[in-house]
């Protein structure tokens, strides 16, 4: 199946050339909106994907037109093979770029100063140690901000993911916004999203509106500078006048950007996800060890994309938990 028969562009005219690859189930934090507490029922070891057949499906995808490849868990760095794949992954044509709590970034600093990754996402929630210590349930906050600290010193471009939650960490976005004014640092606040075992409650959302209007609370409205969108933006952007970094809202919930999503997902176990919130889910490893091509049914599975978030095209179908009989968001890939 050639190229030129966009098996990534869906009924929309979507074209998906960005894949995030979840490279393990498996995570040193249990963070609460992202892993149930009872915990999650990992996949056997054998249905998890190999380094080899990790490179060579990204492979394949790039062939199709995949441009950007962000490699996510779990956490990624727990992957013993890790050198292994991102070795391999960097000599394909593409940017690449990792989500990470940073935990382990000191021990694997050499390995990612000699890939192509520049892009690093680091899951911060909070900027209090006991704060950390709650969401988290590990005692683990000194790594995870002496490790962000170490990825900006060595000239990574570096984001941090702010999951907001009321009542929790939403009386921290100034002092996150203020973490940009001597840093070179994204800071990317995300809306609560409902995942398998997180307890989403809407009560608990931090909206878009909510969150500018407290920015601009603080600062005038004259220096908080809106910034370009991005191509396939997810996130809306500004920045306070004469800081060095820069913050942005991703509001999947309030104000979806569906309309000009480019992205896929595939899971540890071999999965393609063509929406974060689809239930279904199309089998690629199992295919792909049979030694059958995957393209006739990742063209299937693209095809098969909802023009709005799996098909709740309404805020009270998406509120209503019911319609979210999907994955805890470990097993996703962030």
């Amino acid at each position: 199946m050639s190229k030129r028969q966009n098996i990534l562009t869906d009924t929309f005219g979507r074209h998906h050339n960005y894949l995030r690859i979840s490279l393990t189930e498996k995570c040193n934090l249990r963070c609460t909106y992202c892993m149930p507490e009872s915990g999650v029922v990992l996949s056997p070891r054998n249905q998890i994907m190999t380094a080899a057949e990790v490179i060579d499906i990204a492979a394949l995808f790039v062939q199709h037109g995949v441009t950007k490849i962000r490699l996510t868990g779990g956490e990624p760095l727990l992957r013993k093979d890790f050198e292994e794949i991102i070795s391999g992954l960097s000599k394909l044509p593409i940017e690449l770029s990792m989500t990470t709590n940073a935990i382990l970034v000191d021990r694997n600093i050499e390995v990612l100063k000699k890939s192509s990754l520049k892009t690093i996402n680091v899951s911060l929630d909070t900027l209090h140690p006991e704060k950390f210590n709650t969401i988290t349930k590990r005692d683990q906050f000194k790594k995870a901000f002496e490790n962000t600290q170490l990825l900006l010193d060595e000239g990574f471009n570096v984001k941090l993911n702010v999951v907001l939650l009321k009542g929790f960490n939403d009386n921290e976005i100034i002092d996150f916004v203020e973490f940009t004014k001597d840093r070179a640092i994204s800071v990317r606040f995300i809306e609560f999203m409902p995942f398998d075992g997180n307890r989403w409650d809407k009560s608990k959302l931090v909206s878009y509106n909510e969150l500018l209007n407290q920015v601009e609370a603080k600062y005038s409205k004259d220096v908080v500078v809106p910034l370009p969108h991005e191509d396939n933006f997810t996130a809306r952007n500004f920045k306070i006048d004469a800081y060095q970094g820069s913050f942005g809202i991703i509001s999947s919930v309030t104000n979806p950007f569906c309309d000009v999503c480019n992205r896929i997902r595939l899971t540890a176990n071999g999965k393609l996800k063509n929406c974060l919130f689809s239930t279904s889910e199309t089998d690629l490893l199992s295919t792909y060890r049979a030694g059958i091509s995957i393209e006739p049914i990742i063209q299937s599975a693209i095809r098969k994309k909802k023009a709005v978030r799996s098909g709740m095209t309404d805020s009270k179908d998406f509120e209503n938990l019911t319609n979210h009989n999907n994955r805890s968001m470990i097993t996703i890939g962030g």
